[in-house]
């Protein structure tokens, strides 16, 4: 009985090369608008090696009818079974011979039936654009033709409805026990055009005939009734319009629209872009002109025509030339001419005391006993005194490093205040978290320029707070003579200044005493959640002198005072300065002027905290 079903296929065999001699015959190639053809071929284990000789000389009949090249149909062929295996893509040959040669040397897989699978390749790579396929803009049809002999076993129905969506006109061809309902959820519409159902050689050249005939229909853009504004395109059966270069078809699939480049936004016009049918052009702002490239635009130099009459120097503006005065000149009504500048009458010289207009220019003053600071305005207070000054700053991972910013903000207005130079004071600076690293050493700078610098430059450390270890390394390295500091023999002082927010991590006591034996004038800074305990330990005596402490790191600028007059030596009483009686007129005024000075500090801070308070208040009652 199972000899008998495969009589026709064998008959079929048979009769193949007539069948393939009359479908030549059946006319000359087709001459039709571009195609993408790509036969979809099953190849299971169930396809019998004469069945699948049967189907490798029906597409060799086809392909004969066909007018194959790489501007009229381009054919690819893949072959499954349990996988799916490409024979030749789209773009891969462009004569008919070369094709017939790789189908004959095709090789059946002879697994199992994937036809699901076969039809997603043939969507996402077949025709695409790298196998060969010509772009979707160009509206070239694409069309799949499947040959099976058995019932998928996979989904078909829809990842073949994605196929179609996507413009995939798909042939359904059954050979023998071909599943009919699987037929018919893979072909496109109408279904009686588009599958068939093989069980005889009449059906068979039925089909080939009815493909080639649909393939190679009339030119019905020749035929002059298709309405296109611009272009007609055939294609097998039908037809669609085409706009030229510059426009776009309207929605009656007819009509042509001229594109609005300029709203594309791909022009790139520096300023303006006009539309023009099919074209734009750019156009430049009032007082520009367009460049070379025809797009970027570049203003007008109006002081290149000399006419300006500017005493000093001319301006090109949009408007157009406008004149203006050298440094220290100010521009007079008649809008060319330029007088001399009184730099000093002005209110934003910024000289702290005097101001003297030279030329054009001008510089500060200073009162006799002051000298003038690093920024030229303003007037410090620290004129004799000679320092070696090392300071010790908590770089560790608890202060943060938008506090690290202020604490060197905080260093650089303690440099300020001091009259930096290599006979005057020196200044070090060591960082210190769970490691030590001098930044730079006493003997390094001799400016307070170079120190400000310097300390702008320095990198945050983190990590922990290793506070003993960065005494260590002062005592033992920071102020020996090949570091910078000055021998012992010429009485200059030695202070260090150590920085904290917080708890030390190993034991300060050994080297916060060794430093003061050392005769190290120790002062201790804490903020926020340092130990006042830890602060007093590392200080000198007595500590109400040398201990301040700041809550935060944001009002830490009120303690600034403090340390200028402790650690200036002709303002505090340290190393090398000489007592003065309290009972003087001097030492009167002076103490008049610190304790002015303290009460408004306080002032300050109080009125810091009274708005704080109100703050909080202000979020109790919000919250309520």
């Amino acid at each position: 009985m199972r000899g008998l079903l495969f009589w026709p296929l064998l008959m079929w065999l048979l009769l193949l090369q007539p069948w393939e001699t009359q479908l030549h015959r059946a006319g000359t190639r087709c001459h039709t608008g571009p195609l993408d053809l790509v036969f979809v071929i099953d190849s299971s284990r169930s396809v019998r090696p004469f069945e699948f000789e049967t189907m490798r000389q029906f597409l060799v009949g086809l392909l004969r009818g066909l007018n194959v090249g790489p501007n009229a149909t381009r054919v690819g062929v893949i072959q499954y079974s349990s996988q799916v295996q490409s024979v030749f893509p789209l773009g891969a040959f462009s004569r008919a011979e070369d094709m017939e040669r790789a189908i004959r040397a095709l090789v059946p897989l002879a697994q199992g039936t994937m036809t699901g699978l076969a039809i997603q390749y043939a969507m996402n790579v077949a025709f695409s654009v790298a196998e060969g396929a010509r772009p979707p803009e160009e509206r070239v049809p694409r069309v799949a033709v499947i040959v099976t002999d058995g019932r998928p076993q996979d989904r078909v129905a829809e990842v073949a409805a994605q196929a179609r969506a996507r413009g995939i006109e798909i042939y359904a061809v059954g050979v023998q026990r071909a599943d009919v309902d699987s037929l018919r959820a893979m072909a496109s519409h109408p279904l009686d055009q588009h599958v068939f159902l093989v069980e005889s050689f009449d059906l068979i050249q039925e089909f080939g005939l009815q493909f080639q005939g649909r393939l190679c229909g009339k030119d019905q853009c020749a035929a002059g009734k298709h309405n296109c504004q611009h272009q007609c395109v055939n294609a097998p059966g039908t037809f669609h319009c085409a706009c030229n270069s510059g426009y776009k078809l309207a929605p009656d699939n007819k009509s042509c629209l001229a594109i609005d480049l300029c709203a594309e936004g791909t022009h790139g016009c520096e300023h303006h872009c006009v539309n023009s049918p099919g074209s734009y052009f750019c156009r430049c702002q009032a007082g520009f002109v367009l460049q070379q490239d025809q797009k970027s635009c570049r203003a007008i130099d109006h002081c290149s025509f000399r006419n300006h009459s500017c005493q000093h120097e001319c301006v090109s503006t949009i408007a157009g030339p406008q004149c203006r005065c050298r440094e220290g000149h100010d521009l007079l009504p008649d809008g060319r001419s330029c007088q001399v500048r009184d730099l000093c009458n002005g209110v934003d010289h910024g000289c702290e005391f005097q101001c003297v207009s030279e030329g054009f220019s001008y510089r500060c003053l200073c009162p006799e006993g002051r000298q003038l600071q690093a920024d030229g305005k303003t007037c410090n207070r620290c004129r004799e005194g000679h320092v070696d000054l090392v300071l010790l700053v908590d770089g560790s991972k608890s202060v943060r490093p938008q506090n690290f910013e202020l604490v060197k903000r905080f260093v650089n207005q303690i440099v300020d205040f001091l009259d930096v130079s290599p006979e005057g004071t020196r200044v070090g600076l060591v960082q210190f978290s769970s490691r030590v690293r001098t930044e730079f050493p006493l003997g390094r700078y001799g400016t307070a320029a170079e120190v400000k610098q310097a300390v702008l430059a320095v990198e945050y450390m983190e990590r922990g707070t290793m506070t003993g270890l960065a005494l260590r390394h002062m005592v033992e390295h920071s102020f020996s003579e090949a570091q910078g500091a000055r021998p012992r023999a010429l009485n200059v002082p030695r202070v260090g200044l150590v920085f904290t927010d917080g708890r030390s991590q190993d034991d300060i006591s050994v080297w916060a005493a060794r430093a003061k034996d050392e005769g190290i004038v120790m002062y201790a800074v804490g903020v926020g959640k340092a130990v006042e305990e830890e602060l007093r330990e590392i200080a000198s005596e007595p500590a109400e002198l040398h201990v301040s402490y700041s809550p935060d790191f944001n009002t830490m600028t009120h303690l600034l005072e403090n340390l200028r007059g402790s650690i200036c030596p002709e303002e505090g009483i340290s190393a090398g300065t000489e007592l003065r009686s309290p009972c003087e007129c001097e030492s009167l005024v002076e103490f008049q002027g610190r304790t002015l000075g303290a009460l408004e500090s306080l002032t300050h801070n109080l009125a810091q905290l009274t708005e704080r308070l109100e703050d909080l208040e202000n979020q109790l009652a919000n919250q309520k």
